[in-house]
C-alpha cells in the first residue's frame, strides 16, 4: 500500500522550528527542501552552469517539509496536530499530499547525503561514499534508511561535540530516541565499551542495529531496543541504573517528559547530554533538568537551536 506524503510549505526563516514540530508527528524523520543558499552552495562542488536548470528554479523564500504516514496511520490525525502548532506560534503555512511508493522515498535523501564532519574527531560517512580520514578522525559508515539522525543537522553535531568531551574510556551510554543510532556509535568510537539505543519505532531500532554492526560493533557492544521509557516500568528495571552517560537528541517537550527518568538509570556523577532543543525551549529544559538533580555545566547554542550537559 502506498504511504502518505504530507509536505508542509513554510518560509525559510521558520524552518527550524517547523522542522522541530514536524518532528513530533512521526518517529522516524523528516525530508527538507531547502534551496534559499543554492547559488552559494552550488559553486563549491560544481560550475554554476552545470547545476539543472529545473533545480535553480525552484523556490528560494520557503521551504518544503515532508513527513511520511504509513498506510496503518491517520494523515488527518497528523495534519490536524501541525496545523494546531504551526498556528500557535504562528508560523505561515500550506498543506498538501500526495501518495507515494515507500521504496520511492525511503532513497530520496541519498542525493543529498555526504561524508560529513560533525565534531572535532568524529566523521559521518554514508555507505555508497568513499572517504579518507585525517589524522585523528573517527569515520563511522552510516545508512540512516528510514531511521531519523544522518549528522547534518546542528542538533546532532551539537550533541556529537559534547559527547567527544563527555565519553570517557570504558563507560556506559543510554541513548535515548537512537534513530539511525548514530550517537551511540560515536560514543563507541570515542571509548565507550557499551551503549544501550532505545526508541520507540521499530525501524529505527532494526536500522540502529544494522549500522553499529556495519562499524564493527556487535550485541556485546551495541543492544538495540524498542520500548518507551516513560510508562514503562518493565523496560526500566531491566535497563537499570548502571550508565555513566545519556544521550537524548529529541525535541523539547520529549525531553522535559523524559528528565524524571535520568536519574533512574544515571550512576551518581553521570552525565545527560540533551540536544534537539529550540532556544525558545530551551529555559523549559534546563528547568526540567535542574528539578531532577543534574547541575548544568555546559549550553552550545548554534542557529536557534541548542544542547544542554549537565551532571547528576
Amino acid at each position: 500500500m502506498d504511504w502518505t506524503d504530507v509536505q508542509i510549505t513554510v518560509p525559510v526563516k521558520e524552518i527550524d522550528t517547523a522542522a522541530a514540530i514536524a518532528q513530533m508527528v512521526v518517529p522516524y524523520g523528516i525530508y527538507i527542501e531547502d534551496y534559499s543558499d543554492l547559488t552559494e552552495e552550488a559553486p563549491k562542488i560544481a560550475h554554476i552552469d552545470l547545476i539543472d536548470e529545473e533545480l535553480l528554479a525552484k523556490n528560494r523564500d520557503n521551504a518544503i517539509i515532508h513527513i511520511y504516514i504509513s498506510p496503518e496511520q491517520s494523515p488527518t490525525e497528523a495534519i490536524a496536530y501541525l496545523a494546531a502548532r504551526l498556528d500557535q506560534e504562528p508560523i505561515p503555512y500550506t498543506v498538501d499530499t500526495s501518495a507515494v511508493k515507500e521504496e520511492e522515498w525511503a532513497t530520496a535523501w541519498k542525493d543529498y547525503y555526504h561524508p560529513t564532519k560533525i565534531g572535532k574527531r568524529l566523521v559521518v560517512c554514508p555507505t555508497w561514499e568513499e572517504y579518507n580520514p585525517g589524522e585523528g578522525e573517527l569515520v563511522m559508515r552510516l545508512d540512516p534508511g528510514m531511521a531519523f539522525g544522518t549528522g547534518t543537522h546542528h542538533t546532532t553535531r551539537l550533541c556529537a561535540g559534547m559527547l567527544e568531551e563527555a565519553v570517557t574510556p570504558g563507560c556506559r551510554l543510554l541513548d535515548m530516541g537512537t534513530g539511525s543510532g548514530i550517537l551511540s556509535i560515536a560514543a563507541l568510537l570515542l571509548g565507550a565499551k557499551e551503549a544501550v539505543g532505545v526508541d520507540i519505532d521499530p525501524v529505527a531500532v532494526r536500522t540502529a542495529g544494522e549500522n553499529a554492526a556495519l562499524n564493527g560493533f556487535g550485541p556485546d557492544r551495541f543492544t538495540p531496543v524498542c520500548g518507551e521509557l516513560v510508562h514503562d516500568r518493565h523496560l526500566a528495571e531491566k535497563l537499570g541504573n548502571g550508565f555513566d552517560l545519556i544521550a537524548a537528541n529529541i525535541v523539547a517537550d520529549v525531553i522535559i517528559a523524559l528528565a524524571p527518568t535520568f536519574p533512574r538509570h544515571l550512576k551518581p556523577g553521570g552525565t545527560a547530554v540533551c540536544s534537539g532543543i529550540i532556544l525558545p525551549r530551551k529555559e523549559e529544559v534546563l528547568a526540567a533538568l535542574a528539578a531532577q538533580g543534574l547541575t548544568i555545566t555546559q549550553v552550545e547554542e548554534k542557529d536557534g537551536w541548542c544542547a544542554i550537559r549537565g551532571t547528576l
